[in-house]
């Protein structure tokens, strides 16, 4: 699904009112009918509602939202914030409304009048600013978002929390943005939404459909995207009948060390779990037994070194290769990563330690592959790319990145990044907390590697890995916790999330 700029979304509200057609009336109706549904499904009447509310649409969709909750019995207040004499044709409309109603309390709340004290218990609804702010709230507004938050009640906030920016929020001030439980966002998230520092005034977010143009939303630009199980369902392969395991690839990884071969056991295991057809893993000699013990199908090729990487095997028998999981970075190491870049010519993934031997000589990313895979977390993207302020700039440059050495970055964190050499950036939409957990990364790669094996293109293998990752994590959640989830159920979790995957298809 796309995401796309404030700007963008109001032109494709625009070519919905005049398509459709329908009156811009109407299709704030429409959204309001979608809060209303949302909220009548989680909370009983016996919530009052406090709805605090603008001069804009986002105010007008918030009068109607209280209209609707008060025909089905819920105590519901207005408070109008007057920081202007300035309000939308709409808003003016469902002001009517809410007089001819005659059911909902309206209370103006003016610069220099004593703000109200509510009930802890209180819902309140966020309708004092949507999306397409390009700067800090100030003055009296500012004052409102203050107040609100320093309360505590329960806030819904429709859209968009007032305050937050809907992609760069560099320069704002957290204090005046509204800190939600829950975002309620019409038909697309907006990029913000993504970055981790904007959580705390997001809380839970969810997204409304409205029935926005899809003629417009099809034809609009953008290199922002997020992935959904659709998407991810029609791109999966199907196996034919005669298919053999020559046909799903043969993969070598170079993984392990003394002390570390867990690593080397778990982007094994989840690289043929996720559909391999051979494996070789690539360790030191003192790992034979561990690994032939631990995962029998795989095939073995050993290295010189007794607990160390040093030197890489013959590759012509690989269709894709992956390397780094515990390698450690070590001289012999570093001098074994230099050449695999110099002689790999099948599609690679580079993760963990690999990625930080790179990080030590940035002047070997020249000889990086075009299309390789980086796995990243944050640290180690850090030492890739160098440090940055804030989320945002750090996706620029990981955007930047990517374009620059022809790479695609999978950028790990709650909504991993996939950025690729088109500028493109992906976000995804599953996992869960309880996967901050040592090997989920290693898991990753195997998987991601057991793709690009079986003939994904690396975009697709990126794409396709990080979503099956962490709807295997979901999966694992529900039967374990967070708590207590470990890589291993990630991994034992694979073939059930390729089968939701494939039943939603």
């Amino acid at each position: 699904m796309k995401i796309f700029r404030a700007d963008q979304v109001r032109e494709i509200d625009a070519y919905t009112i005049e398509h459709e057609p329908i009156r811009p009336i109407d299709l704030m109706e429409r959204a309001a009918r979608q809060l209303h549904h949302w909220i009548t499904k989680r909370y009983f009447q016996d919530r009052k509602v406090k709805v605090i509310t603008g001069p804009g649409n986002n105010g007008g969709d918030s009068l109607a939202l209280a209209r609707m909750l008060a025909d089905d019995f819920y105590d519901t207040e207005i408070y109008y914030v007057e920081f202007t004499d300035k309000v939308s044709d709409s808003w003016k409309m469902n002001h009517k409304r809410i007089i001819e109603q005659g059911r909902v309390a309206f209370h103006t709340l003016a610069q220099g009048n004593e703000l109200p004290h509510f009930d802890p218990c209180d819902l309140l609804i966020d309708g004092l600013f949507g999306s397409g702010l390009s700067r800090p709230l100030n003055g009296f507004p500012a004052e409102i978002v203050r107040w609100m938050n320093h309360m505590g009640n329960e806030i819904i906030a429709i859209d968009v929390p007032s305050g937050l920016m809907g992609e760069d929020n560099s320069g704002n001030n957290r204090e005046t943005i509204v800190h939600a439980a829950i975002t309620l966002t019409f038909q697309f998230p907006s990029l913000s939404y993504f970055f981790a520092e904007n959580e705390s005034c997001l809380g839970n977010w969810h997204i409304l459909s409205i029935g926005l143009h899809q003629e417009i939303i099809h034809k609009m630009k953008t290199d922002y995207f997020f992935l959904t199980k659709e998407f991810v369902a029609s791109l999966l392969n199907r196996r034919e009948k005669f298919s053999h395991k020559g046909t799903f690839g043969h993969v070598l990884l170079i993984s392990g060390c003394y002390g570390k071969m867990g690593a080397a056991v778990l982007a094994s295991r989840a690289c043929l779990r996720t559909g391999a057809g051979l494996l070789t893993a690539h360790i030191p000699k003192f790992g034979y037994e561990i690994i032939q013990t631990a995962l029998p199908e795989a095939m073995i090729s050993i290295d010189q070194s007794d607990i160390i990487f040093t030197q890489i095997p013959d590759l012509d028998p690989y269709q894709a290769i992956g390397i780094g999981p515990a390698i450690g970075c070590r001289n012999n190491s570093q001098k074994g990563v230099h050449e695999l870049l110099d002689k790999a010519e099948v599609p690679l993934v580079i993760d963990a330690d690999a990625i930080n031997i790179l990080g030590e000589n940035r002047e070997w990313l020249e000889q990086v592959p075009e299309n390789t895979i980086f796995t990243p977390h944050p640290k180690e993207f850090e030492r890739l790319a160098g440090k940055t302020s804030n989320h945002y700039e750090r996706n620029r440059k990981q955007i930047g990145f990517s374009k620059q050495y022809h790479a695609i970055v999978v950028l790990k964190g709650a909504h991993t990044s996939i950025s690729c050499p088109d500028g493109t950036c992906y976000f995804n939409t599953t996992g869960n907390p309880g996967m901050a957990t040592a090997g989920s990364g290693d898991v990753l790669t195997g998987i991601i590697l057991s793709l690009l094996g079986q003939g994904y293109q690396p975009k697709l293998a990126a794409l396709i890995g990080v979503y099956l990752h962490g709807l295997a994590g979901d999966l694992a959640k529900k039967q374990v916790g967070e708590e207590a989830l470990i890589a291993t159920d990630i991994i034992e979790n694979l073939g059930n999330a390729f089968n939701e995957i494939r039943n939603h298809e």
